[in-house]
């Protein structure tokens, strides 16, 4: 039954890699009074809001806003660029590139999944030399599409997307690079220009510190003109008519007007901390978690420093312990949400966010939270975990703004 009288002192500590924290300055902005979404004043907004999601995106192309979440976002990227019974190659790194190959089929796609076998290709990240093997053997190029998550948000795995365009050119392969950074947005370097990808799909819930309700089509000119071939039904992700009416600020139907409010606002947010100084403090987070992770004697979900995460980090549960139940006692005790595992991870591991609106007492007190409720759960840690997350963030780093060791 849901505890609606449920109200701890304090605030409540949401440390899940995504829905993300909002920050009280993107709330307040989305309390602006709702305006006429054909007038003159949204024009402004939306033109303001469309250039500079670009600039997250890193690209000089359209990115495409929908009123939904990630899940619309990634049919769109399927509807507007495929047709009934195509051919289609996705590599299986977690439970999002799962459900991603799940509505591959649904749309009457031919999805076929590459990956290494068991849970190993859920602790490591997408191998591009078997996607350039795998293409290599098409001749006929009858593969459409490549599909990829950026960052798995069910493991704690990054995967190397420009490697993966080298693998495609590699193979001489026409096929079309479609990559989900639903959780790696704003949070993890990505270039979706310069890593020549076609659709990138992303949401508004993680790196962007917004509520769920936004979601966004990167688009490049080779998938623009594929679209126009493309006949898999589409009415409302229909790219071309809101490409067109975006010229003017615009969109063809009733847009997510105080969500854009809060997206103008992440922007500001974001593009003032300067895009290389967040990703730099997700780095320096993410590393303080892994180094607590260590001490407790706990194994990290990834088992390939290569593409740690700095979103999230996995941690697995020694056997005969459940993740959840150890879940439920942090929640219940100190007020503090922890992502589950989800698929081939459930009960054998949980996942710390540390993205968007975290700094690093935030962290500290995640890691003070976790380490408590795994001794009560009776977890076997081999030490505190806070010494060397403490030492490690108290390193003077121009980062957080303070000068560097000489």
């Amino acid at each position: 039954m849901l505890k609606l009288d449920f109200h701890p002192a304090g605030r409540h500590f949401l440390q899940i890699p995504g829905p993300s924290p909002v920050p009280d300055r993107i709330l307040r902005a989305m309390s602006y009074p709702t305006i006429d979404h054909r007038g003159p004043e949204f024009g402004e907004l939306g033109l303001k809001v469309l250039e500079g999601i670009k600039k997250i995106f890193k690209t000089q192309q359209p990115v495409v806003i929908y009123p939904a979440s990630g899940t619309g976002a990634w049919e769109a990227a399927l509807s507007n660029t495929l047709s009934p019974g195509d051919n289609v190659l996705m590599f299986e790194t977690g439970h999002f590139a799962t459900l991603w190959k799940k509505m591959a089929e649904s749309l009457g796609l031919k999805p076929e999944f590459l990956g290494l076998p068991g849970i190993e290709g859920w602790r490591r990240g997408v191998q591009p030399q078997m996607i350039e093997e795998r293409l290599r053997a098409d001749t006929q190029h009858a593969i459409r599409a490549v599909c990829v998550v950026h960052n798995e948000t069910s493991t704690g795995v990054t995967s190397d997307i420009a490697a993966v365009r080298r693998a495609i050119d590699a193979a001489g392969h026409p096929a079309l690079l479609l990559v989900d950074t639903i959780s790696g947005l704003a949070c993890a370097d990505y270039r979706h220009d310069e890593w020549g990808v076609d659709v990138t799909v992303s949401g508004s819930q993680k790196g962007l510190m917004l509520p769920p309700g936004i979601s966004f089509n990167a688009i490049s000119p080779k998938a623009f003109a594929a679209s126009k071939e493309a006949r898999l039904p589409r009415s409302f992700w229909d790219w071309t008519d809101i490409v067109e009416m975006n010229k003017t600020g615009y969109w063809p139907y009733t847009p997510n007007t105080n969500l854009l409010y809060g997206l103008n606002e992440a922007l500001e947010m974001i593009l003032g901390e300067g895009l290389d100084n967040v990703f730099a403090r997700h780095e320096r987070l993410a590393e303080a978690a892994r180094r607590a992770v260590r001490a407790w004697g706990l194994e990290i979900q990834c088992v390939d420093p290569a593409v740690y995460s700095p979103v999230l980090t996995g941690v697995m549960m020694p056997e005969g312990i459940d993740a959840d139940a150890v879940r439920k006692i942090i929640y219940e005790r100190f007020d503090m949400s922890l992502g589950t595992g989800l698929g081939k991870m459930k009960g054998r591991m949980f996942r710390i966010g540390h993205l968007g609106d975290c700094n690093d007492l935030t962290l500290l007190a995640t890691l003070a939270g976790c380490e408590m409720g795994l001794r009560l759960a009776g977890v076997p840690l081999e030490e505190s975990g806070l010494p060397a997350a403490m030492a490690w963030l108290s390193q003077p780093t121009k980062a957080s703004g303070m000068k560097a060791a000489a």
